[in-house]
């Protein structure tokens, strides 16, 4: 038998009526909504007829990544902000709430946990969120049987998993945007590729196969990938982000294969050497062309570099120097947060 083509499977998949996140003609685009046949049976039975848009209740322990490594200092950062943040309101109830389509905290009741809902509200209630606040939410793909797989927000949901009052049992919305729960396998990656919804290798650039992926998120189900982490404390200082999945992994393959910026120099458990790395980094990204070329054909201006490092301010101003706030300041900054962290659990 003939293979058939990605174009083969896509018109088969608008026949059938399964949401694809594309546009469609007017006649298929109702059908879109949902897939042909609706069965909720089997494991995944919850999330077989979920709807492209929907803000869909998951535990975060059935997600399914599409990326086989994470930075895990951007988890450390996380998780030192939720465990030894100087915040007046823990920033794990702000992130959860900005995670579930209703901006950020409202109230936290003394002894709140990410666990106990009841234990604090959010700026929206469930039911009045608006297109800005549904904007940030995470996002995932309905794969065969109803499976979830996660395509943006790995890190965060990472970190939900790993602290204390988190876990694979907890409760979050993430927004569908699209659902293939009627497809093989093999027609399912072809589409999640075709759209750019995996990202297939590991932190030293060698491919990774689709049944090599994590099967869960948490921490130990990953790779831990410096160079991810080194992007994260870049945003807003050499690039901006969105726009294109899996950007700060385009970025961080170019520093590894092509930058030019030296990083035997680097000491991870070092804020000062760290601080200068990311921005020998940055400095490298902003004086880019910005049609060259980064990596996989995404030029500088495509993957977000800003037109002058720093968005134009000193480094005694802005996100650097918010970057470079230590532990001991009122308001660390995330790499304080990563490395205080690191230290307290001996993860150096």
């Amino acid at each position: 038998m003939r293979r058939r083509t990605l174009r083969t499977v896509l018109a088969a998949v608008l026949a059938a009526g399964v949401g694809l996140g594309l546009t469609a003609p007017a006649a298929t685009a109702s059908a879109e909504k949902k897939p042909a046949v609706c069965k909720a049976e089997g494991h995944w039975s919850q999330y077989v007829c979920a709807t492209i848009g929907e803000l869909l209740d998951v535990r975060i322990g059935d997600v399914h990544p599409t990326q086989p490594s994470l930075g895990y200092d951007e988890v450390y950062y996380k998780l030192g902000r939720y465990t030894l943040g100087k915040d007046a309101v823990n920033k794990k109830f702000d992130d959860w709430c900005e995670a579930d389509g209703r901006v950020e905290a409202a109230t936290v009741s003394p002894g709140a946990r990410l666990d106990r809902p009841s234990s604090f509200t959010c700026e929206l209630p469930r039911g009045a969120e608006t297109a800005d606040s549904t904007a940030p939410m995470k996002t995932v793909v309905i794969g065969p049987g109803g499976e979830p797989f996660l395509t943006d927000g790995h890190h965060t949901l990472t970190s939900f998993y790993e602290t204390p009052d988190g876990g694979a049992d907890l409760h979050v919305r993430l927004r569908v945007v699209a659902n293939y729960s009627t497809l093989g396998k093999k027609d399912f990656w072809a589409l999640v590729q075709a759209h750019q919804w995996v990202y297939l290798k590991d932190p030293e650039g060698r491919a990774v196969k689709v049944d090599q992926l994590p099967t869960s998120i948490g921490l130990a189900n990953f790779q831990d990938d410096r160079y991810r982490s080194l992007l994260y404390f870049g945003r807003d200082i050499g690039y901006a982000a969105g726009g294109v999945p899996f950007q700060e992994f385009y970025w961080g393959s170019w520093v590894r294969d092509s930058s030019g910026v030296d990083l035997c120099g680097w000491d991870r458990d070092d804020l000062p050497s760290y601080l200068s790395t990311v921005e020998s980094v940055t400095r490298a990204m902003t004086a880019l062309p910005r049609d060259e070329v980064v990596d996989s054909g995404f030029t500088a201006e495509e993957l977000g570099a800003l037109e002058e490092w720093n968005d134009g301010k000193a480094a005694t101003k802005g996100e650097f120097a918010k970057l470079s706030q230590p532990y001991s300041a009122d308001k660390p900054g995330k790499l304080a947060y990563a490395l205080e962290y690191r230290r307290v659990h001996h993860l150096n």
